[in-house]
């Protein structure tokens, strides 16, 4: 692994991961769900909107850019669906009310094809800013998915762990030189964070990229300081949320990664103040500096319309802007 070098005053600016599907797109899943239009249908749409994507974050001068995940239905469904190994069972609730198909092992689980390779190749065609590859962890695919094959959580989470070894050395070897692999399960059992760590090391252990991991939703709280234990470059965080009360923690117990550093609320349709994201990366400033931060929303902006997504990514900027204009 190594790290990377920011440009300027650092504070690279970016987004974790997934963005809002265009209304056009959101409509053609529903159509093909129903058989109405034949999968070439649909993914010409979801290379369109892909480029549309990736053509804002060129306007707003994003550092690290993302593909959106506008090919993606729910994080670890996605990658069910690919894997031999693991099948798709039928819905059960996310949050709120969102559902999704949990997954099933139903046999010992593999890979025997690229994911996600040609659909970051597409992406980074389309900037000169690197793109992240984007991979769900193997924890949190087998903690939202039944097992009816293994019977032992830990050679469950390995095997997976292995076939998503495979498809982040393939993008590596594409050119990916930052590789984000999601955990938002981590947080969720810490009596099993040393399986998530192990898990994680499989990963990590052969790549030369820039390797992140992403937490959210669980007691990360409780995770610190054992996160940093985690084999990776960079741990992005949801701080904004919980008005970045786990940089307190920091001063116990000094973060020692590159941070993504969450300061837009993903679950808010309020569009935070300029003034209040710059005040949130001054906070974090007198912990950690500027080459070891990047500046993103707390999460997936996937549950946002278009609209709101565009302009929280749009302040960040101006934040960074104004924080660099300082330094």
């Amino acid at each position: 692994m190594f790290g990377i070098d920011l440009p300027g005053a650092g504070l690279w600016t970016t987004s974790v991961g997934s963005l809002p599907k265009p209304e056009y797109l959101t409509r053609a899943r529903a159509r093909y769900s129903r058989h109405e239009i034949g999968r070439a249908e649909l993914k010409e749409l979801e290379l369109q909107a892909t480029k549309e994507w990736i053509e804002f974050q060129n306007s707003i001068d994003t550092d690290l850019v993302v593909d959106g995940e506008q090919y993606r239905g729910d994080m670890v469904a996605f990658f069910a669906e690919e894997l031999p190994g693991l099948e798709i069972g039928g819905l059960v609730r996310a949050y709120g009310n969102r559902y999704y198909r949990k997954p099933v092992a139903t046999g010992p689980v593999g890979r025997d094809h690229a994911v996600t390779v040609k659909w970051w190749k597409f992406a980074q065609s389309l900037t000169d800013k690197p793109v992240k590859g984007m991979l769900t962890g193997p924890y949190t695919i087998c903690d939202w998915s039944f097992d009816e094959h293994y019977g032992s959580r830990r050679a469950f989470v390995l095997d997976v762990a292995a076939a998503i070894r495979d498809e982040a050395l393939d993008l590596e070897a594409a050119g990916a030189r930052f590789i984000q692999i999601d955990e938002p399960a981590a947080s969720t059992r810490m009596d099993e964070f040393s399986l998530v760590i192990e898990a994680m090391e499989i990963i990590t252990a052969p790549l030369r990229a820039h390797t992140i991991t992403h937490i959210c939703y669980g007691a990360f709280h409780d995770a610190y300081p054992r996160m940093l234990d985690i084999p990776v470059d960079q741990i992005d965080l949801e701080l904004a949320n919980s008005d970045y009360s786990l940089l307190q923690s920091f001063q116990e117990h000094p973060f020692t990664k590159y941070l993504g550093l969450g300061v837009a609320d993903v679950h808010s349709h309020v569009l935070e103040p300029v003034e209040t994201m710059v005040e949130g990366i001054r906070r974090a400033l007198k912990l950690l500096p500027a080459d070891r931060l990047l500046i993103d929303p707390d999460c997936g902006l996937k549950t946002r319309t278009v609209k709101e997504a565009q302009a929280k990514l749009t302040n960040i900027k101006k934040a960074v802007d104004i924080v660099r204009a300082e330094l």
